[in-house]
């Protein structure tokens, strides 16, 4: 029998608002918001002579502590014992000859020299070796030779797992749970998603790394060939990467070890000592995880697990349910949260945590207890909610103009008119033709301006039409 094993290095980008050590934008997801290449530069983030950094980003610090209390390692805490100081993180110059690399080296905390921000974690049954925080290089096109310095400097993650994983598929789920937990923390931009390096061995042979795969499913296909590939082949220890439109991965160089990077500590970057207060204060503010908010959803507000499911997996739109539920009973909000306010953002090509779509649980709590009052139809609610994205807006002075029409005759004079208006629908539907009847209801609700009250209109319809 073939075994596998698995290991993976993790690279995210960290949601902050400046790179790592300079005052340059974070620009991460470029191709999204056109910006042009070498926009947010600087002399440090480009690495020229005489630019010194400047002090470590401390947003940054906190939210790789925060990924790490999630991923439940062990933060190394500044302490001394005897004549022994443990959990001083010190920055190790990484040294490889890249074009990417504008200094000619990456600071990291990783390395000879270094101890990791955290480390012995283990989430979903898959041991963490350390988490720690690097820079990103810049981005270089080998085939243009040009580079663009925006990503440059920009606040890296790096997650690494033991060899745990024995398949693809197992990869590919916990990857899936990984990306859904750091959303709940808000510290990683999913937007800009997130590179892998996969090292693939089969029984007991060298190991083999697959670098810089940026999505789950070339991760996926990647590790799939390379076990294929090694059980046919003789391996050899390098470093291979993953050709798409091939399907195969490709030897890229012999495999480098540690010694191979020259770490040095970084005699322009200061220590960090992380207390054990400021630990604690970051671990009392961390949110629910994932499933921890899953059983809320299903014991508290008594949904379904296929329901709640639909919820736990968008943190916004969770809150947003949650903060509803506060007020509306949370079988009456359901669908309109999980249905139609979705229908509303995918034709308008948004999202809750779009930066310009904003949108409060007050004023859908106006929408939706508006027409548990009766006071609107739900017709209309949904017509209101149309114009909720990118900004909602209080309902309560629309409610008496928008008010559903429940009067009989004002109703009958609308029906009236309909069916002297379209008698060719009302031969079809005498005819045996039940469309026609949908098609004549459409139609009052449109002259009513979706106002009419639904089973009046059916009512005075049916007689009508008898």
């Amino acid at each position: 029998m073939i075994n596998a094993k698995i290991g993976l290095e993790i690279h995210g980008y960290l949601q902050t608002k400046e790179k790592l050590f300079c005052r340059c934008k974070a620009s991460r997801h470029l191709a999204k918001q056109q910006i042009k290449p070498n926009t947010f530069i600087c002399p440090i983030c480009t690495g020229q002579p005489g630019a010194k950094p400047m002090l470590p980003n401390e947003e940054a610090i906190k939210k790789i502590i925060q990924i790490a209390l999630m991923l439940n390692c062990e933060v190394n805490i500044y302490r001394k014992i005897g004549k022994k100081i443990y959990g001083i993180l010190t920055w190790n110059r990484k040294h490889y000859d890249w074009p990417d690399l504008p200094k000619g080296y990456q600071d990291t905390i990783s390395g000879a020299y270094s101890v990791p921000v955290a480390e012995k974690g283990k989430f979903e049954n898959i041991r963490i070796r350390e988490c720690h925080l690097e820079e990103d290089p810049a981005s270089w096109n080998p085939k243009t030779g040009y580079i663009d310095y925006n990503r440059s400097g920009l606040p890296l993650v790096e997650i690494v797992t033991e060899p745990d994983f024995s398949n693809a598929e197992e990869v590919e789920l916990w990857l899936k749970k990984l990306l859904l937990t750091l959303s709940y923390i808000k510290a990683v931009d999913k937007n800009a998603g997130i590179k892998a390096d996969v090292n693939v061995s089969v029984s007991g042979g060298e190991r083999v790394e697959i670098k810089n795969l940026s999505s789950i499913q070339s991760i996926k296909q990647a590790i799939i060939y390379e076990i294929e590939r090694q059980k046919k082949e003789k391996v050899k220890r390098e470093t291979r990467r993953w050709d798409e439109k091939k399907g195969k991965t490709i030897v890229m160089r012999t495999k480098e070890t540690q010694e191979d990077y020259r770490f040095i500590p970084d005699p322009d970057l200061p220590i960090i000592k992380l207390s054990e207060k400021e630990v604690k204060e970051i671990k009392s503010r961390l949110p629910e995880t994932p499933q921890e908010k899953l059983d809320k959803l299903i014991k508290k507000h008594k949904l379904r697990k296929q329901e709640a499911e639909i919820l736990y997996k968008n943190l916004e739109l969770v809150e947003l349910f949650e903060e509803v539920a506060k007020k509306i009973p949370p079988s009456f909000a359901l669908p309109w949260v999980t249905t139609e306010l979705l229908r509303v953002l995918n034709y308008n090509k948004k999202t809750l945590d779009d930066p310009k779509v904003d949108i409060k649980p007050q004023h859908f709590s106006e929408l939706l207890k508006a027409v548990r009052q009766g006071k609107i139809t739900e017709l209309k609610a949904k017509q209101l909610l149309n114009q909720f994205v990118p900004k909602s807006f209080s309902i309560k002075e629309l409610v008496k103009k928008e008010a559903k029409i429940t009067n009989k005759k004002e109703i009958e004079k609308i029906v009236k008119k309909v069916l002297e208006k379209n008698k060719k629908a009302v031969q079809d539907y005498k005819a045996g033709e039940k469309k026609a009847f949908n098609f004549l209801i459409g139609e009052i609700m449109k002259i009513s301006d979706k106002r009419a009250d639904y089973q009046i209109v059916r009512e005075i319809l049916e007689k009508k039409l008898k």
